[in-house]
């Protein structure tokens, strides 16, 4: 259902487009001037205004630069019984879709029409951009996102490393994109239209490891039924990525080394040398140094792997890609759980950005995830996302006393600290309100009432 506001001094005229339109099923709100629909506007988001230009409290150009400057996907018709051509003009450039005159018998019909195609238009637009992301995402190079200093010379390393066969070791913390990187690099080399296998070196005991990267033969350990080829020989041709590799034991090192140096391998238990074409992409969250000075990692492997060594930028190093990767994320999940999210809020975003995300990229893919499930509105909103990440918590401002640059809205940020209690007490009290009050030192009347305020679950 289209959410519209109807904007007129003239109040027979308002009541009569506000009862049409709610006729034809959209969700029609009425504003008497200037004033009230600004008071409206700022108080929720509409999918098209028609407004008067003229009006005693005010002009309706003016409420047409407050919505290009606080929701700009908003759509506004422009109406009036004093027609000119400059008029017209203004508001057609400043972004108005259509400008219908009042004196027009057909008025009425006039603006319904216009109304419907007004936001026709919005929609297939909308569908085009979300067609035309998904689309981009199924069929670029590759799914990295960003365009901080340190994402643009990571893409320049990308663009050069896939030209090469070299071996390459990406190293990094969890959740910042190895294995993303890992496929770009294949995809803009020679080898984009054969196998790119990948395997988690951590997830596997070292003989289950070595029959899953090599292969085993009939009867070679109990439950070896038949023949069957390992990942190296799935990826023939192609790449393999050996994601965690620190994870793997020392014997388990000499034996990959030797594949690495020889380019050939041996099945378990099997006699015959198969040759070896692959190239071989690592990646790794551990500190390989640290590991080698401890006699955990062999260094002769390491110099084996990391002929052209990468690193990847942790998330708090280019916050600078944080929007970008909200919508990102955002469009992403919209698709999946068939929502229509139109933005991230400034606050929300604020509060994104000055969140150090531990957990890198992954973490802010999940948060968005989250926030894209809960929200109810056509924007994600600062108390959708988890209290450690709101700026307006009380650990993240409260105890610092600091205002950030740009500003703070006090009331907001009261009412989030209120909020924020509330969660932690009935947390720690396990859901118990009346010894959550307890903990906050409230009658259980005054906190059942802060519950039902912040629709508290």
């Amino acid at each position: 259902m289209s959410k519209l506001l109807i904007v007129d001094d003239e109040r027979s005229l308002r009541e009569v487009l506000q009862m049409v339109f709610k006729k034809e099923g959209y969700d029609a709100r009425a504003a008497s001037g200037y004033h009230s629909a600004a008071e409206q506007i700022r108080a929720d988001v509409f999918d098209l205004v028609v407004s008067d230009i003229k009006m005693r409290d005010g002009s309706g150009i003016d409420l047409l630069r407050d919505i290009r400057a606080s929701n700009p996907e908003t759509l506004v018709i422009m109406m009036t019984a004093y027609a000119t051509t400059e008029n017209a003009i203004q508001a057609l450039k400043m972004g108005a879709v259509d400008y219908i005159l009042k004196d027009n018998e057909s008025f009425v019909d006039e603006v319904k029409i216009a109304v419907g195609k007004s936001l026709e238009y919005s929609r297939l637009r909308q569908e085009h951009r979300v067609l035309k992301a998904h689309f981009s995402q199924q069929n670029a190079i590759h799914n990295i996102v960003g365009s901080s200093p340190k994402m643009k010379e990571l893409f320049h390393s990308i663009e050069t490393i896939g030209a090469t066969q070299s071996t390459v070791l990406i190293t990094g913390e969890s959740g910042t994109g190895k294995e993303l990187v890992a496929k770009a690099i294949h995809l803009n080399g020679a080898r984009s239209e054969l196998p790119f296998v990948s395997i988690n070196c951590g997830a596997f005991p070292e003989t289950l490891l070595e029959s899953e990267l090599f292969g085993y033969m009939k009867g070679a350990f109990t439950g070896a039924a038949i023949n069957k080829k390992g990942l190296f020989e799935v990826a023939d041709k192609g790449t393999i990525f050996l994601d965690e590799i620190g994870e793997m034991s020392l014997s388990m090192q000499v034996k990959l080394l030797r594949v690495l140096q020889e380019k050939r391998f041996r099945r378990v238990g099997g006699t015959e040398e198969i040759p070896l074409d692959v190239r071989v992409i690592a990646a790794t969250n551990q500190d390989l140094q640290k590991l080698m000075s401890e006699n955990r990692f062999r260094e002769d492997l390491y110099y084996r792997v990391s002929v052209i060594p990468l690193e990847m930028p942790p998330l708090r190093e280019r916050k600078e890609d944080i929007p970008v990767l909200a919508h990102h994320f955002l469009t992403k999940f919209n698709l999946q759980m068939q929502r229509s999210i139109l933005r991230v809020s400034q606050e929300a975003l604020r509060c994104l950005e000055q969140y150090d995300w531990p957990g890198n990229v992954r973490e802010l893919e999940n948060t968005i995830e989250r926030a894209v499930a809960f929200e109810t509105t056509e924007e994600i909103k600062p108390e959708r996302l988890p209290p450690k990440i709101s700026w307006l918590n009380p650990s993240e401002i409260t105890k610092s006393g600091k205002i950030p640059e740009n500003g703070i809205d006090l009331e907001r940020h009261i009412e989030e600290i209120e909020k924020a209690y509330i969660i932690e007490a009935l947390q720690k009290s396990g859901g118990v309100q009346t010894r959550a009050a307890e903990l906050l030192k409230m009658s259980f009347r005054s906190f059942r009432y802060f519950v039902k305020k912040y629709d508290i679950r």
